[in-house]
């Protein structure tokens, strides 16, 4: 009940119109026709007195619309007496609004998730505190150079320096790089980034409103309030319609001298097949893609996907899977490789490293059992060690393992990959190699992309150039920009041609570019709520077929949306043209053009459906993870867990 009291409130046109119709009609039906007539003329010309001051605003601004012809016809209707007609079309003029206004305000959404992540308390310890304690405050009350407790798993409220020796972060939501990156003494650590696994201090830099993270949410807010607003596309018709309208409608009554005539032929020129049509298809389409686990906001939204010319996409996460993967198991000499793993997994069972989630899921994967420990310790940000089965296991860090183990022999490692060093009782054991794996489907889609009329695919990532090079040569993408801040990216997709631009992310770093493109799509399976917010369409499910599914459904419903209106116009010239010859009176007029509305919806509504759709056709291998990031490029390996 409220949701129906709200949209009578929100489209106050309509619930007077059908008041309107009601109240008539039962002043018709005791003999009051006289009261029913007049109350409906004088509600119709007050619509059209409103309508011409909006459009006349309108023009001033250099806008023609279909408001002209919808006028016209209202006053026409009136003066040969065709009060329902009228009613009808106030109706359908204001139900077509109604439905873009439903479409617009999907894609109108706050930013409330964004802020609400946004760090809201901090643990400050000043000068004069007893102790060391601390004190919990709002983290806008952060002063540059109070001292700061971050506890494990926390996110840094405000840029600062680290006090502590050593600790790691995630900074996935701001770089977009997935690898954890450890900091030492002195180093800068950024607001957003979350903390490992242990409690560190930092010393403020930057007040609240100046950190990296709300500078992110202000780029959001100002790419969402420059974009344009889009033009309906039944305007696009506007003029030539109105004009071939009232040319017809001209010629009959000049013809036949008789200006009920002109009347007759502009009941059936109301443009409500041309206001219905695309919304009707839009919304089609919105729900199609719904079902297909892809939310769009709007049918702008899929009038831009289906004239998508440029596909910009982020590296971690988008075209990689975000998390690590073992790519290769290196064992030292006498060693048996799953034995490696075996030992590498039952001690990495007490780490909340990402890698270590990397090297379980491997074990798990290839059915290997792994151990409980009869202890366990982790080192944060250098490795875990554990006692297992009597043998003292180690798993680390390069330097971390050889301070243990002093036979370690350093690997080389290509461009993207970390590696785990392991050791057991004292000697060196081997190593395992992870890298953040190519999506199976990347390739495909960006096949698919530049097949279908996608002219320019590129990369827009914060990571490491070597390492975007090497996804970018997996998947097929021929253009990379690395080591770019979020403010970049905004930049780079502002230049970019042919337009309209797609933009494909996630995380917190990706939601300005997101916010900024033609069109964003957020991978919102497991990325940043504010990916999703500040995105125009959100993947549900984790998969990028669904971003090449998305313009497929956007293509089609464009598609479905012109024939409609087209099938409109068809139908209601001819019918003018049979007007003009007095064969259509007004009421069997204004019958006829409620079945051309009828037949537009129904052809309008074939945007709900579609086949299905896959890849197959493209006829290329699924990406081989193990192929990831294979370059000439080679480093010695200088960091693992």
């Amino acid at each position: 009940m409220r949701r129906i009291l709200a949209a009578l409130r929100r489209y106050p046109v309509i619930t007077a119109t059908v008041l309107v119709g009601l109240t008539a009609a039962i002043l018709a039906g005791s003999g009051q026709e006289a009261g029913a007539r007049w109350i409906t003329v004088g509600y119709v010309s007050a619509i059209v007195v409103w309508t011409i001051i909006g459009m006349i605003r309108d023009v001033l601004r250099g806008h023609v619309g279909l408001d002209v012809l919808a006028v016209v016809a209202m006053v026409a209707t009136l003066a040969v007496g065709e009060n329902v007609a009228a009613l009808i079309i106030v109706l359908m003029l204001s139900g077509g609004e109604a439905l873009e206004d439903y479409a617009g305000r999907r894609a109108a959404r706050e930013l409330t998730a964004l802020l609400d992540r946004a760090p809201q308390i901090a643990h400050v310890h000043r000068p004069g505190s007893v102790g060391d304690e601390t004190r919990d405050i709002p983290a806008d009350e952060v002063a540059v150079g109070d001292d700061l407790l971050i506890r494990p798993a926390e996110v840094v409220p405000v840029d600062g320096v680290l006090l502590s020796a050593e600790a790691s972060f995630d900074e996935s939501s701001l770089t977009g790089e997935s690898m954890p990156v450890t900091r030492a003494a002195g180093d800068t650590v950024l607001s957003g980034a979350v903390n490992g696994s242990r409690a560190i201090r930092v010393r403020a830099l930057r007040l609240s409103a100046d950190s990296q993270y709300q500078q992110i949410i202000a780029l959001v807010q100002a790419a969402q309030e420059s974009r344009a607003p889009m033009v309906r596309l039944a305007d696009r018709f506007a003029i030539p319609f109105t004009a071939v309208s009232l040319a017809i409608a001209g010629a009959a009554w000049g013809l036949s001298g008789d200006s009920v005539r002109f009347a007759e032929v502009l009941v059936l020129a109301t443009p409500c097949p041309l206001l219905i049509a695309a919304p009707v298809a839009f919304l089609g389409g919105i729900s199609r893609a719904a079902k297909a686990g892809i939310i769009v906001k709007g049918g702008a939204v899929i009038e831009q996907l289906a004239r998508a010319r440029s596909v910009a996409f982020d590296k971690t996460g988008t075209l990689t899977r975000g998390q690590p993967v073992l790519v290769d198991v290196r064992p030292a000499p006498g060693i048996e490789p799953d034995r490696l793993l075996a030992w590498a997994a039952s001690a990495e069972q007490y780490s909340a490293h990402v890698l270590a989630d990397g090297i379980r899921r491997a074990a798990t994967e290839r059915g290997i059992d792994v151990e409980p420990a009869d202890e366990a310790h982790e080192e944060a940000t250098n490795g875990v060690t554990a006692l297992i089965g009597g043998r003292r296991v180690v798993v680390g860090k390069p330097a971390y393992v050889t301070a243990l183990a002093p036979d370690t022999t350093p690997t080389l490692l290509e461009a993207g990959h970390a590696a785990a060093y392991v050791a057991v009782d004292g000697r060196f054991a081997g190593v395992l190699v992870l890298a953040d794996g190519a999506r199976p489907e990347s390739h495909a889609v960006v096949r698919w992309l530049r097949t279908h009329g996608i002219e320019r695919v590129t990369m827009l990532t914060g990571d490491a150039r070597p390492t975007a090079e090497a996804v970018a040569a997996l998947v097929g993408v021929d253009e990379v920009h690395a080591d770019l801040l979020p403010a970049e990216k905004v930049h780079l997709a502002a230049l970019m041609r042919p337009r309209p631009v797609l933009m494909v992310g996630d995380g917190v770093n990706d939601a300005p570019v997101l916010a900024a493109a033609d069109i964003g799509i957020a991978m919102g399976a497991k990325g940043a709520t504010a990916a999703g917010d500040a995105a125009d369409a959100v993947v549900l499910k984790d998969s990028l077929i669904k971003v090449a599914e998305a313009v497929a459904i956007g293509r089609d419903t464009l598609r479905v949306a012109y024939v409609a209106i087209w099938i409109g116009i068809a139908l209601s010239v001819a019918a003018m043209l049979l007007a003009t010859t007095g064969l259509i009176p007004a009421v069997v007029g204004a019958l006829a053009q409620e079945v051309i509305d009828l037949a537009t919806i129904l052809y309008a509504l074939r945007a709900l459906r579609g086949r299905p759709f896959d890849l197959s056709h493209t006829g290329l291998p699924p990406a081989d993870d193990a192929a990831f990031g294979r370059s000439p490029t080679r480093s010695v390996a200088t960091e693992a867990q």
